[in-house]
């Protein structure tokens, strides 16, 4: 347990920095913000409800990553072959497109623009932020 609640964190984390790189990546705070302000707390409403966000959007990440993607990747083994890899790197571009679409049903919205380059660098910067960040804290995926 403890470590799918490092792993979300991670997540969080890696959106947030991709989230910070990239301009076509945004995460809608406000319904977490507000949250934060109706438990009473008067002062940093704005951090809290944006590392909440960050944390709820990687939570959803996090899951589509662990029912959805292995299922992906095992039907399109022949085609990842073919590359020699590098169709991964689609793959994670899709599953974020997928966690993006599945937020659009929450109250917060994490949103990609058009350009599904966006989501390839999306997901190379997230990649490589969750690797160090699990061999820092000693997470394993």
């Amino acid at each position: 347990m403890l470590s799918f609640i490092g792993r979300v964190l991670i997540n969080g984390l890696a959106l947030w920095i991709a989230s910070w790189i990239l301009p076509g990546l945004e995460i809608s705070t406000a319904a977490t913000t507000d949250a934060v302000a109706q438990t009473g707390v008067s002062q940093g409403t704005d951090v809290a409800g944006t590392a909440l966000a960050y944390v709820f959007i990687g939570l959803i990440f996090g899951l589509v990553n662990a029912f959805i993607r292995p299922l992906v990747s095992v039907l399109s083994l022949p085609i990842t072959i073919l590359t020699l890899g590098l169709f991964t790197i689609v793959i994670s571009a899709a599953m974020l497109y997928l966690t993006s679409w599945i937020s659009s049903f929450t109250p917060v919205h994490f949103t990609i623009d058009s350009f599904f380059w966006t989501a390839v660098f999306a997901a190379i910067i997230i990649t490589l932020i969750s690797l160090v960040a699990g061999r820092i804290t000693g997470v394993r995926r």
